[in-house]
């Protein structure tokens, strides 16, 4: 009897013991969740309630996995931004914190593909398998994590690459009216960087579908989405998708740069950035400023625009160079978002409607645009051969403008003009045809010397291709001194000449 006791003892600490560990299991696996109320469904924008402890700039999660982004943090609600649509909503659903913000896929995967500003992929190239994401808001590099900007970064481009020299690391803005060929320039600095070993990131902000389907389908022709990564939010998307796009598209470059590698930032472009965020501010209640824009829009591109650097040799050297776009309307360049990003960026590329209707592309207006690194960016050979063009053509321009009103000139003014006139030909190229920096000093040197003022200017385009021809093919040392950014001797620039001069005379002659 003892013995049956003894064992029933046992048998039921046992189950006991058995009750507690489940019973600790299942307690284990309850979890507190902080869970709130819709009480407004907006265009784009959604009021919340319950969720005290919600952080600014928190991801929340919706019905139907939809996510949305902690944007006021007001005492009785929330205003949230979406990232997804919202037509299902509807005042009373729940919603859920997520504890935290907004990140992005990172890494050498994301290379050559399309991604929405979430990171998910819009090609038909399968998953996007990440091992790394980085949240979309990161503090900009301290002033001693910098180094100077000296590296070039040619775009190829005869008018950019001699009088408003880039410098890897900067952030020269492009500016200009509609349909005045800024996207272009953008993208001819991409394709120019295929020998260079730049990644480049084009962020398209509010754009049509159709416009950046055209601008993919020309990476691809030119082989540049091999090393090109294209963030597109469209028109359609929400204004807070649009909003962080650029964002996202800069911590994918930050990325690269924290791994020493140099990186081209295109962001395509700022003012339906501004305009985006205007809307959802307007949406959310907050007080507007100067034309309905929210006080702190100068700090949404500034905070932005910052962390675009170069890194000092103890971080790695990377680099961002970002080239920012901005929509001007009839050429006022003193509007209030134009003067914001002026004031933020080391210079501007200014595109003239008037150039572009005359036919004179890349319509860069030399004396409106201005790169404030300047010459300290440029190879060594372009200060030796155009150093002095950039203001003797701003001259030259001042000057054809004030003889429309006279009608006899004097031989100097009137070799000024006709000078001037065959720089501005040899300025003008082609789109998707940048040229290596050996080609561009050629012709520069073919026009500093006076070559071609025998030559109509309807002769300067055969001309300049046979002088790039046959500097390829002659003066190859010389070539391989401009590319390794060596100085040239006089010695160089006479056997140059002396090439030039031959063509030229073989040309005179036919």
């Amino acid at each position: 009897m003892i013995k049956d006791k003894g064992r029933l003892s046992k048998t039921l600490d046992q189950a006991f013991t058995a009750i507690d560990r489940a019973a600790q299991k299942r307690r284990s696996g309850v979890k507190l969740q902080e869970v709130g109320t819709i009480t407004f469904v907006g265009t784009g924008t959604v009021n919340v309630k319950g969720l005290s402890g919600v952080k600014s700039e928190e991801l929340l999660r919706f019905p139907g996995n939809k996510m949305g982004m902690a944007f006021n943090l007001d005492q009785a609600e929330i205003g949230v931004i979406m990232l997804d649509d919202h037509e299902d909503l509807y005042a009373g659903a729940e919603v859920y914190r997520t504890k935290r913000v907004m990140d992005v896929p990172v890494g050498d995967r994301i290379i050559g593909r399309l991604l929405n500003p979430k990171g998910d992929p819009l090609d038909d190239l399968g998953p996007l398998e990440a091992e790394e994401r980085l949240p979309v808001e990161r503090p900009a590099p301290g002033i001693l994590d910098r180094s100077p900007v000296t590296v070039p970064l040619q775009t190829g481009l005869k008018v950019v690459d001699a009088l408003i020299p880039i410098g890897r690391g900067q952030r020269e803005l492009i500016l200009g009216d509609k349909q005045t060929g800024k996207t272009a320039i953008a993208l001819d600095a991409i394709i120019n960087q295929k020998d260079f070993n730049v990644l480049c990131l084009y962020c398209a902000i509010g754009k049509r579908a159709s416009a950046v389907s055209k601008v993919i389908d020309d990476l691809k022709k030119y082989q540049a989405m091999d090393y090109t990564t294209v963030i597109l939010s469209t028109e359609e998307d929400p204004p807070g998708l649009q909003f962080v796009a650029p964002y996202a598209a800069m911590s994918m470059a930050e990325h690269f740069m924290e791994q020493g590698r140099d990186v081209l930032v295109i962001f395509d472009d700022l003012t339906r950035h501004a305009r985006a965020y205007r809307e959802a501010s307007l949406l959310l209640r907050r007080p507007p400023g100067r034309e309905a824009f929210p006080g702190d829009i100068f700090y949404i591109h500034s905070r932005l625009l910052e962390r675009s650097t170069h890194l000092s040799q103890e971080l790695g050297g990377g680099s961002i160079t970002a080239l920012p776009i901005i929509e001007t309307e009839a050429q006022n360049i003193a509007a209030y978002i134009p003067t914001n990003l002026i004031s933020i960026t080391d210079g501007q590329i200014y595109l003239s409607p008037d150039l572009f209707q005359k036919g004179n592309l890349p319509a860069v207006d030399v004396g409106k645009s201005v790169s404030r690194v300047g010459g300290k960016t440029q190879l060594p050979a372009y200060r030796r051969v155009a150093g002095d063009l950039r203001l003797s053509y701003s001259q030259f321009e001042e000057l054809e403008a004030f003889a429309r009103f006279g009608t006899r000139l004097d031989e100097q003014t009137r070799k000024s003009l006709e000078r001037g006139r065959r720089v501005r030909e040899i300025l003008k190229q082609v789109q998707y045809r940048p040229l290596p920096s050996f080609e561009q000093i050629a012709v520069l040197v073919a026009v500093n010397q006076g070559f071609m003022d025998h030559l109509d200017l309807k002769e300067i385009g055969p001309a300049q291709d046979k002088i790039r021809r046959a500097v390829t093919q002659k003066q190859r040392h010389v070539c391989k001194k401009i590319e390794n950014g060596e100085k040239l001797a006089d010695e160089d620039i006479g056997n140059l000449v002396q090439t030039i001069r031959d063509i030229l005379d073989l040309e005179k002659q036919e």
